[in-house]
This record gives C-alpha cells, structure tokens and sequence, in this order.
C-alpha cells in the first residue's frame, strides 16, 4: 500500500511552501528519511524526506506549486525499483534518447522539447521528453545542448546533477593547457531577432524581502544618518591579539564583534534604537537581539544572536561564524531568523563604500557597516592617512529623533576609536 509523502510542519505562523524541487523522480528508490523534495518557505529552504523506504511514486504537485502544511505531495510505493531490458519498453530506450535527439528551437525561456527520430515504427507517435524547470536554468546558465548529455532520471530523464556533471568536465577541459589554434576570424554579431530573455519565478525568499522592505518604506517615517569612524585601534587591537584568541578560543578574531559590543553599549543609552512601535504604544527592551545580515545562496538572510549583551568576543565570533557556515549549508532554522531588535548590515565585505540600509520591521533602526578605506583626515593640526569607515544609521523616524540617532552613531564611533571603552563600560 502507497505510504503518503507531507508537507511537514514549518514553524510558526508558515501556512505553506512553494516546491522548489524534486529531488527523487518517479521509479527511483529512496530510503527512510531520505530527502525527496525541497520546499521554499518565506525565509529558508526546507527539505522533506521520505516517510518510509520503497520507491517514489507519484508526483501530485509540480516545482513551483505552492503546497500547504500537512498536504500529500507525493506517493512512496513499497518495494524495490523494477529496470526494464536495454531492448525494450520507454526505461531502455531512454539513455540512447538523451544522445541522438536534436533540439527544438524554441525559445530560451520556453521548455526544451527532444525526440527520438530513430524510433523504430514511422507511423507510431513519437515519445517527447520535457526538461523541467530547475533542469532548464542550469541548462540555459551553462550554454549547454541538451541532446548531447545522457540523462540517469527515470525514462532517460535529465537531471540537474546530470547537467552540473557536464558543466564541470566542460570547464575543467577548457582551463587544461591546449596548442594555439589557427586564427579565425572573428563571428559576426547576432542579429537582435536571436536575443532571448528568460522568465525565471521569484522564490518564496525573494518574495518575501520585497514585500517586507516595501512595507518598511510604505510603514516607517525613514531617515538615514551617517558619520565615520577611525578603524586604527580597532585594526591595531585586532592585530595584537588575534593570535591570542585564536590559540584561546578556537576562533578568529574579526571586526563585526567589535561593532556588536559597541552597539550594545550605544543602544543602553539611546534605548529607542532598541524599541518598536506596535499600535500606539512603544516597546522598550531591557535585551538586545542582533541581527547579523549575512549572505546565503538563496539570497541574504538575518539570523538573531540572542542576548548580545550578556555574550563575550569570542561568544559573538563563534555565534557568527557558525551562522554564516550554516546559511551556505542552507540548514539555519526559522526560529533562528524571529524576534532581532536591532540590525547590523556589513556592506563592506561587498565593497560598498556607502549606502542607506532599509529597516527590518518591525525594528526601528539598522546599522551599515562599510569598507575600510584609507584616507587624508586632520589630525592636531596635520593631514594623516587612517583608516576610515563610513557608517550609516537608518531609523524610523516616528520612533526616534534625529538627536538620537546622531548621539547613537557618536557613541558607536567613541567605542571604536577608543576600544577600552568597551572593557570598563563606557
């Protein structure tokens, strides 16, 4: 009897998903907990892993279908997979389908259509193979022919490791030493007639961060503030020690704690940074929450180092560098990413000299960080080189003045240009 495969419970207040791949096809084998599909939520991707072992069976749901908690999306069939002979039936036809099938030229954005013209039986309808849309991309971001890859799926299916197996050999081929070739002369330019766009789905993520930071500006008063900071005895403390604490602690020592344990002291002071407005009252806390922005493959996400004010450095570094190792893995949890009250964006990784962060509601301030640039400043009356970061405060400005946001930034740039301010608590 077919055992039925579930949306699983999300987290609180997620309703539902969008399917944003199968990762088993039908007639493949999978075993007990094995994943089987990948769910896209408002913040991370979510794997759903199979029942009980058998063999998948039907698909009810197609990628890119949104799919609520609990629905059946697909069937696991007991027993072991059934191959056909090489000679006989759609399985053993499959693989030499992949080989000799030319192209349909259709648009890039369209599906991409093979058939089998060396059927055997002119007269018999012809089997069509449709490659599905996660398939597509990786076919369409790598340049590749489609025809010419075998397909290991069911039914000669192409799959998406099948296309990433091609791409890597391609490019490993292409970065191999090879002997000059003749000169050729160069290829005319493409009429404009052959240009194709590419219509990809937004992801639930995506989706999100839009709606979320368009509600922030449609929502809060906005205003962003600037100032900039002497990096030089941060940078010299960093320099001092990091062999130290590293040896100690087991992590390395970077800038973003710095700027957390300045933070924290900051938002004792002008505690309104650290409030939100819900109805018509303000909530002031006694805790800060920090949101640490920090970038995944799905796109950039916000997971909450909790308690910042009771955490020392090496607390706050290993916190962030276990985050930032699980947002590449895809496997931070939704509980992980609720509840920050304060946001901290490090742009400068990036290379961004200077921006306006927007606010994540319903908190009522961020901090952007940026790169460190040497520059001319005056120094007792003579111009020196340092060490400079520009930081910008955005803030909600129904919450906070601007004589609070400005007396935040001066008590963040004091903190770090004087980092023993942070040890005895000024």
């Amino acid at each position: 009897m077919a055992i039925d495969v579930k949306v699983p419970t999300l987290g609180e207040s997620i309703t539902e998903a969008t399917l944003g791949q199968w990762l088993r096809q039908p007639g493949d084998a999978v075993g007990a907990d094995e994943p089987v599909a990948s769910l896209e939520t408002d913040k991370v991707a979510v794997e759903v892993n199979a029942p009980a072992a058998g063999v998948m069976g039907d698909q009810l749901v197609k990628e890119g279908d949104n799919v609520e908690v609990g629905a059946v999306i697909a069937r696991i069939e007991p027993g072991a997979p059934v191959l056909s002979d090489a000679a006989g039936g759609v399985e053993g036809r499959a693989p030499a389908l992949a080989e000799t099938v030319p192209v349909n030229p259709k648009g890039a954005g369209e599906n991409i259509e093979v058939r089998d013209e060396a059927a055997a039986g002119g007269d018999e309808e012809e089997p069509h193979l449709t490659l599905s849309p996660a398939v597509r991309r990786v076919v369409l971001e790598h340049h590749l022919d489609p025809s010419k890859i075998r397909g290991t799926g069911k039914d000669g299916r192409l799959t998406k490791d099948d296309v990433l197996a091609v791409a890597k050999a391609q490019k490993a081929a292409a970065s191999a030493p090879a002997a000059p070739a003749p000169a050729t002369p160069a290829p005319a330019r493409a009429p404009v007639g052959e240009r194709h766009d590419e219509r990809v789905r937004m992801t639930r993520l995506r989706q999100t961060v839009a709606r979320r930071l368009k509600e922030a500006q449609n929502t809060a008063a906005m205003l962003t503030t600037f100032n900039d900071v002497d990096m030089t005895a941060v940078m010299e403390a960093r320099n001092r020690y990091k062999d130290l604490f590293e040896k100690k602690h087991g992590i390395r020592l970077g800038f973003m704690s710095f700027f957390i344990k300045a933070a924290v002291l900051a938002l004792r002071d002008v505690p309104a940074v650290n409030g939100s407005i819900d109805g018509e009252e303000i909530v002031y806390r006694d805790y800060v929450d920090v949101s640490v922005a920090v970038s995944a493959p799905q796109g950039l996400v916000v997971p909450v180092i909790r308690d910042a004010q009771a955490l020392g450095f090496a607390e706050i570094e290993k916190t962030i560098a276990d985050f930032g190792a699980r947002a590449r893995d895809g496997t931070l949890t939704l509980e992980e990413m609720q509840g920050g009250t304060f946001t901290i964006s490090n742009g400068g990784v990036f290379g961004s000299l200077l921006s306006t962060p927007i606010i994540n509601p319903p908190q009522s301030a961020v901090l952007g960080m940026h790169r460190i640039e040497e520059r001319p400043v005056a120094r007792d009356g003579q111009v020196v080189i340092r060490p400079m970061m520009y930081l910008a405060l955005s803030y909600d400005h129904r919450l906070i003045d601007g004589r609070e946001a400005v007396t935040f930034l001066v008590r963040i740039k004091e903190a770090l240009e004087d980092p023993t301010r942070l040890l005895i608590d000024l």
